[in-house]
């Protein structure tokens, strides 16, 4: 890469990011970003404004998050709108902000961290990017246009991109005996996305790879549609209502369910148009039980909880994996919710995402001309691998003994940094 002794690779993901650094003579070992999380390497993808005060990241950010009794604006998941046409920024205090700003405010104070460990300013990264970030390719070319912007932004000049699962197989190489044929299946936050590759113990070259697939579907949207279908009735999904002078019952309408259903967008129904309109509806409700699951919903928004109760969310999934039952519990005054979750209804919950997420991959072996009993392995990576219906997916497809849980959580960023190696 021109101009550049050191590079660095940024696997910036939808829940969480880590960063490694390369040059011509071998690969460093990860930046500790995060010096306050249980794993330091790993800095959660998170982003916390409090008036008058810089941004925090990572940990801290949660931390004076509920420091400041839930005030301020508290940004997680927003990857995701880096392929959407319809969200281009939003207004932080007196500050408006475009998305690939504030992705850039993120990658910047990852690069800053560790130019500080690595004493160097390092102005080359190659980043990781999903295989698809969008089904519409326009919105694909609009997402990868955007990250490359905010990397800029935040101070990068020499800018290589490698998709995701590619880049586990570059690490997961060193591993082979034999030459293989390998599916690399990476189930993140925000996307699923699949490589089929040839893979050996010699240098990787472009024509090794078969095939690449993916949908943007994945950990979080398993999370929404637990929304959906446990909770959000503990919010007002299945309120009543009837305007006045009107006759007809009505329930709420499916756009707003939508936003209270996923991580990214349940802030929206903070927006002033929102808020008035859930006011109405709880004073148009029907019975009781309709005021107090709104007045719930009230102090859901107020305390600008949604991160909370989908943390509660993905804990009780994350239970589901090693167990058949769990509990999805939030308790915070005037909000008491206990609602079990058993595998059965985690598995019909999710059963449309789910149908999503494996149609993609029968569509990448479908396009590599392969079946499924041709793979010789399975390498999984991301966090939401460890899910009991990706889990189940894949053992329907794949025999168990080609499953290969490789390092969830680093694969991709030690191959990014071996890409990195190369290119310079």
């Amino acid at each position: 890469m021109r101009g550049s002794d050191f590079i660095y690779a940024i696997d910036f993901g939808t829940s969480n990011s880590l960063l490694g650094g390369a040059h011509a003579g071998g690969v460093e070992p990860l930046a500790p970003l995060d010096p306050q999380a249980s794993d330091p390497h790993v800095l959660r993808s998170l982003l916390y404004f409090e008036p008058g005060q810089e941004p925090s990241f990572g940990t801290h950010a949660m931390q004076r998050y509920v420091e400041n009794s839930l005030n301020g604006r508290f940004l997680r998941s927003f990857k995701r709108f880096l392929p959407s046409k319809a969200f281009e920024g939003t207004t932080i205090g007196a500050k408006h902000w475009r998305l690939e700003e504030l992705v850039a405010r993120f990658l910047r104070e990852m690069r800053e961290r560790a130019n500080a460990h690595y004493g160097r300013d390092v102005e080359a990264a190659v980043f990781g990017r999903p295989a698809l970030f969008s089904e519409d390719a326009e919105s694909e070319r609009l997402a990868q246009t955007r990250l490359e912007e905010a990397a800029r932004l935040a101070g990068f000049k020499h800018i290589d991109f490698l998709p995701e699962p590619v880049a586990a197989a570059y690490r997961y190489r060193h591993e082979m005996k034999r030459e293989e044929i390998v599916l690399v299946a990476d189930f993140g936050g925000g996307t699923s996305d699949y490589t089929i590759i040839k893979l050996s113990d010699r240098e990787f070259r472009p024509e090794d790879v078969l095939a690449i697939g993916g949908a943007p579907v994945a950990g979080d949207a398993l999370d929404g549609a637990v929304m959906k279908h446990r909770v959000a009735k503990h919010f007002g999904s299945e309120v009543n209502y009837r305007a006045p002078f009107g006759s007809q019952v009505l329930t709420m309408p499916r756009g707003v369910l939508s936003y209270l259903c996923s991580t990214a967008h349940i802030q929206f129904l903070n927006a002033p148009e929102n808020r008035a309109f859930l006011n109405q509806v709880r004073a148009w409700s029907l019975g009781d039980e309709d005021r107090r699951v709104m007045d719930q919903l009230r102090t859901l928004l107020e305390n600008q909880l949604g991160f909370s109760i989908f943390e509660a969310i993905e804990a009780a999934k994350r239970k589901l994996s090693t167990g058949d039952t769990a509990e999805i519990r939030f308790e915070y005054p005037d909000i008491d919710i206990r609602e079990p979750l058993k595998q059965k209804h985690f598995e019909s919950d999710t059963r449309a995402e789910t149908e999503r997420i494996f149609s993609a991959l029968d569509a990448t072996l479908a396009r590599a001309g392969l079946k499924a009993e041709q793979i010789h392995r399975i390498c999984c990576t991301g966090g939401t691998a460890k899910a009991s219906v990706v889990r189940k997916g894949l053992k329907s497809r794949f025999a168990e003994d080609r499953l290969d849980n490789f390092r969830n959580f680093t694969s991709i960023v030690e191959g990014l940094c071996e890409r990195g190696r190369q290119l310079l």
